[in-house]
């Protein structure tokens, strides 16, 4: 693919020397031409880091154009939220002299695809502001048998959701056969639609998702195309409260302790998808809906999910 976009990657990096290089290597290995502007905000870091990255940047400079930021925020700020922004603030503000500029966010325990950028860049070009990109478990950290399980139970699971609300609610922005991931370790949005966002809420959990929701919210075009995805770790020592690591401690645990899995009864996705059909059609579209949604109630988790996936 011929890039016609400028366009950064933008990272946040605590205690990560292990991981960095896996990212950045892969970043280098992506499958479109020229120098790559990359973003690191390497903050509240005691692991060497820092040097990892300036030895990594200083190695691979004809191919990644990194901008190594290094910052301790105070104990209340020391969070995701804050490193995502300041990583983002950053690749916006050199992006400033091009039109039609996108930033792309990853997580530093990523590995991507070699067509990654390019993907995002050709569903950025097709229409869309706001790329979520699908999230795959690394092959190369493999998984217990019973965990695997699991977590295939609750992929198979999203599936059905996402079934529902094609069914109930077609977008033709968002066609099927999407999946239904936008978090920071996958996302593309225009600088545009970033602005228009207010940029990364500085919140400790949930940063990357309100980023979404604010984007939709200010007119953005949100869209999941399967061709979008990138590997995660699924270590459990992760670096955010409530974030991936936590996930995979929990299927960890769940499957250790042989318990019972819930999840929301379908019928809830029915009546949420049928819910943002009546918003989008007499309220405003895609913007009203995201306003509104996040004053809802949470969907509760009431019905085993074994239950679900064998017998819908």
């Amino acid at each position: 693919m011929t890039n016609s976009r400028a366009f950064c990657v933008c990272i946040p990096a605590r205690n990560e020397a292990a991981r960095l290089p896996v990212l950045l290597s892969s970043l280098a290995g992506q499958d479109i031409p020229g120098r790559l502007s990359v973003v690191v905000c390497v903050n509240n870091t005691s692991d060497g880091s820092a040097e990892v990255l300036r030895s990594f940047a200083s190695t691979h400079s004809a191919r990644l154009a990194i901008v190594a930021d290094e910052i301790t925020f105070p104990a209340g700020k020391a969070h995701a939220g804050s490193a995502r922004r300041r990583a983002m603030d950053i690749g916006y503000d050199s992006l400033q002299q091009h039109r039609g500029a996108v930033l792309m966010s990853t997580d530093a325990d990523a590995r991507a695809p070699a067509n990654w950028i390019a993907e995002n860049l050709r569903a950025i070009d097709s229409g869309a502001d706001i790329v979520g990109g699908r999230l795959v478990l690394d092959e190369n950290e493999p998984l217990p048998t019973d965990v695997l399980s699991l977590r295939l139970l609750w992929d198979r699971y999203w599936r059905k959701v996402r079934e529902i609300e094609d069914a109930v609610d077609p977008r033709a922005s968002d066609p099927s056969p999407r999946h239904g991931d936008h978090t920071g370790a996958s996302l593309a949005l225009t600088a545009e639609i970033y602005r228009k966002a207010g940029g990364v809420p500085e919140l400790a959990v949930g940063e990357d998702r309100e980023l979404v929701a604010n984007a939709v919210a200010a007119g953005g075009i949100l869209v999941h195309p399967q061709a979008v995805w990138t590997r995660v770790s699924p270590r459990r020592d992760g670096r955010a409260p409530g974030g991936m690591a936590q996930a995979m401690a929990d299927l960890h645990d769940t499957a250790a302790l042989g318990r019972i899995t819930l999840a929301p009864a379908l019928s809830h996705w029915q009546h949420r998808a049928a819910w943002r059909r009546r918003v989008r059609h007499s309220a405003g579209g895609d913007a009203a809906v995201a306003r509104a949604e996040r004053f809802l109630p949470a969907i509760p988790c009431d019905t085993p999910l074994d239950a679900i996936v064998e017998h819908p």
